[in-house]
């Protein structure tokens, strides 16, 4: 869990066709052990798994959906489970070469994401188990983020899972960052000027239409 914290402000670089990609890591997450039932070790050792069991240093790489690539640093020592999912970074170099890998020009949707980082450095299963000391892909350090300046929250993505793993805070994040994650507030619904259809019992509590008069029977219909 220290290493997610302080690769915060570190610097992710690739090196390709002749140019250095670099990006400054701005939010990771810790999945540590076969106990954390939100970390895939929990199934135990398998082919996809064996990775995450070190030695420290490898890129441990999986699919996800079927369609995104996501990037694991593992980090504790060989024989026990556990990596940091680098999950958004800032774009410092060769920022046009992310922009033609990811077919966008907004600089903080470039890797605002673990599927979208990937994507815009060209990370592949090919990468899973390589080495992230380089020389092709390595991290580097960089200024150190100020702990006033992190915040924690719950992992992404892990409401399912049981507790205390869907709410254990282990994921770290560069506050004033405009390039994490976008938030997944769920949207407030405003009911404004609602139109008197159906049952909407919003439309019928505020209308003032006036209620029809009942007609006389004695009085002669036209």
């Amino acid at each position: 869990m220290t290493v997610a914290r302080e690769l915060l402000g570190s610097i992710l670089c690739r090196r390709v066709d002749g140019l250095t990609l670099r990006g400054r890591i701005v939010e990771t997450e810790a999945y540590i052990g076969e106990e954390d039932l939100a970390c895939h070790a929990r199934a135990g050792r398998t082919p996809r798994t064996a990775p995450l069991y070190g030695p420290p240093g490898l890129a441990y790489v999986y699919l996800t959906y079927g369609m995104h690539h996501l990037l694991n640093a593992v980090t504790e020592r060989e024989g026990r489970p556990a990596a940091v999912l680098i999950r958004a970074l800032e774009p410092l170099e060769g920022i046009e070469w992310m922009e033609e890998a990811r077919g966008v020009r907004t600089a903080h949707h470039l890797a605002s994401g673990p599927g979208k980082l990937a994507q815009a450095f060209g990370l592949d299963l090919a990468w899973n188990r390589a080495d992230l000391t380089g020389p092709d892909l390595w991290i580097e350090p960089g200024a150190r983020v100020p702990d006033g300046g992190v915040r924690t929250s719950a992992r992404i993505g892990c409401q399912n899972v049981p507790e205390p793993w869907a709410s254990i805070p282990w994921r770290f994040y560069v506050a004033a960052s405009r390039h994490v994650t976008p938030g997944r507030a769920a949207p407030k619904l405003v009911v404004t000027n609602p139109r008197p259809i159906g049952n909407n019992r919003a439309s019928r509590a505020g209308s003032s239409k006036p209620k029809r008069k009942r007609r006389n029977r004695t009085t002669p219909s036209r």
